[in-house]
């Protein structure tokens, strides 16, 4: 009686256990691709069906957002969000599937923004470096990838065009997880390709004029530069599908990605500015990729960076990795025992400390314990 009385005593002073993911309740079945943490509690999803979803207290609770009319059959495949009231949201598909939204009202209504004009266009991601200045990157359209720009908050947008955006014959761009293109700054964007003719990093730095949204303000490119992955395979289901900056370490740039046909295979799946052996030479002012030394486990289709921690993360359907060298090397992120087995895996996109995924999976991954060895 008296042991008994003592283990009981002993269990009570021992702290619980925190799981290190966090499976949330949607109430979605839609395929989830887009994600938008703003902090505070409040993060924004999207995905399949015309479908976003909206917290404002963790995750504990998840809002079936207004659809916007006539939007049923879109796949919203990217989402940025500000704050509880205000968010944009991208649709991607061939021609006038590929649309843009904006809610100012918490999503109870939206307000169309732009519909693609392109029959071939296709548009892949959506970033903003603050409330008025974006950039929109599509699949190549008459030679070219679609770079489009607004400084107005979405209401007007502008095409760049300039020689780094001339597409390779072979290459499109993933909109897989909303994350396959990174503004580094305003004046700055890098996006990352794949497909039949290998996979490739593009930067382009704009002049002044660049980005100023209104008739004839088309920005040209000053600096420029063409990174290719020159080990990734090369078919049609393989490639890079993420970007991800460590702009505490003069500017560490992650690309991750892979085949998703073959999402087991980890050969071709990270690389990292962190161990470029150039990073003085004047003759590479932008950036130049290596390979990571110890790859990710698998296919990964979305990376992101907690300065914080020091910490980077990569999802994908099979799993979920870390890395605390900045890329060059990568380790399991697997459940702990009060995890469900398969908490780290399935899922599309990333933006801490949330995923997403297929059947409107949505995780909350507890960030404190990611340095944890």
């Amino acid at each position: 009686m008296l042991c008994a009385l003592f283990l009981a005593g002993l269990l009570a002073l021992t702290p619980p256990l925190i799981a290190q993911w966090e499976i949330e309740t949607s109430n979605s079945t839609a395929s989830l691709r887009g994600v938008a943490s703003v902090g505070g509690g409040i993060a924004w999803a999207s995905g399949s069906g015309g479908t976003v979803l909206r917290t404002e207290n963790g995750g504990s609770a998840w809002q079936t957002c207004a659809q916007p009319t006539g939007a049923a059959k879109l796949d919203f495949r990217g989402i940025q969000a500000w704050d509880e009231n205000t968010a944009i949201i991208m649709s991607a598909g061939p021609g006038e599937l590929s649309r843009l939204y904006k809610t100012t009202d918490g999503c109870r209504s939206w307000t169309l923004l732009l519909t693609n004009q392109e029959k071939d266009g296709f548009w892949d991601a959506v970033q903003f470096t603050d409330r008025q200045h974006g950039t929109l990157v599509g699949d190549p359209v008459d030679g070219h990838f679609v770079l489009l720009t607004t400084a107005d908050g979405g209401t007007t947008w502008t095409p760049l065009h300039a020689e780094p955006t001339d597409a390779v014959s072979g290459q499109s761009i993933f909109a897989a997880s909303n994350s396959s293109l990174l503004l580094r700054y305003p004046s700055s964007r890098a996006f990352c390709t794949g497909g039949p003719a290998g996979a490739m990093v593009i930067e382009q730095s704009i002049g002044p004029q660049a980005g100023e949204a209104g008739p004839g303000k088309t920005g040209f490119g000053n600096a420029a530069s063409r990174e290719e992955l020159v080990n990734f395979s090369k078919s049609e289901s393989s490639g890079c599908f993420s970007l991800a900056e460590n702009r505490d370490n003069r500017g560490t740039i992650v690309a991750v990605g892979g085949d998703y046909a073959h999402p087991e295979e980890r050969e071709n799946t990270a690389w990292t500015t962190a161990i470029r052996e150039d990073a003085e030479n004047k003759a590479h002012p932008l950036f130049r990729f290596s390979p990571a030394k110890t790859k990710p486990g698998g296919y990964r289709s979305a990376v992101a960076y907690d300065p914080q921690r020091k910490a980077w993360i990569a999802v994908g359907p099979g799993g979920t990795d870390i890395s605390t060298d900045d890329g060059q090397t990568w380790r399991a992120l697997t459940p702990d025992r009060q995890d469900a087995a398969d908490a780290d895996k399935q899922w599309n996109a990333l933006s801490l400390p949330f995923a997403v995924g297929p059947h409107g999976r949505i995780g909350k991954l507890h960030v404190d314990l990611l340095a944890r060895p």
